[in-house]
């Protein structure tokens, strides 16, 4: 593999982290490209990953993630974001470890508000997604932690705020430099809803 070739970052974390929102935001910062995993997924299977989980299976889906992840680990420039399970590969988890890898994490509360537990996400749209994302979030933190370069908490931030914090963490922005202007009527610029805020009905979305 061609060390100029290596992506400038990846991003892995678990659905509702942003990695797709903070990736770009990262990108446009350092001035680099951003490429999402899952949407060269969808170009190669020629169909949203939700319809793959359901004619193919997760297994079907995971070998095209596995294959499409490794081609994209040794030919992007730039960000690439991955999706939430490809950690779950072995083979993943090794291509990863010569490669600057930022996990961003989240809560279970801001995680479930974001993805509204939406169907277009497989794995949440069961009959208890509350407790199928506490347990998807259990049982891959140890696997994005082995992973991990930095770790960035995401809760209750913007997706402008967790980009700096991205950049402090690697080193690229010193903690002295003088804080991002905020504009409100930017959607990067607002934070996850309150704590006490309510979470979506998940019967809207099953």
């Amino acid at each position: 593999m061609q060390v100029e070739n290596r992506p400038t970052l990846v991003i892995v974390g678990p659905p509702g982290a942003g990695k797709t929102t903070v990736g770009r935001v990262l990108a446009r910062r350092l001035g680099v490209g951003f490429t999402d995993a899952d949407a060269l997924i969808e170009k190669r299977a020629g169909k949203a990953i939700a319809d793959m989980f359901l004619a193919d299976g997760e297994e079907a889906f995971r070998a095209l993630e596995r294959d499409v992840v490794a081609e994209a680990l040794g030919a992007t420039t730039g960000i690439l974001a991955l999706g939430g399970g490809a950690v779950l590969a072995a083979e993943t988890r090794e291509l990863l470890r010569s490669h600057r890898v930022v996990h961003l994490t989240v809560g279970l509360a801001d995680g479930l508000r974001r993805t509204g537990m939406s169907t277009a996400r497989p794995l949440l749209a069961g009959v208890n997604p509350r407790a199928t994302f506490k347990a998807l979030l259990d049982a891959r933190a140890p696997l994005y932690a082995e992973v991990a370069t930095v770790q960035v908490d995401t809760n209750r931030r913007s997706a402008n705020q967790v980009a700096r914090a991205v950049l402090e963490a690697l080193g690229e922005l010193p903690p002295s430099a003088p804080e991002d202007p905020v504009d409100p009527d930017d959607p990067l610029d607002r934070p996850t809803p309150r704590a006490e805020s309510p979470l979506p009905d998940p019967t809207l979305h099953l």
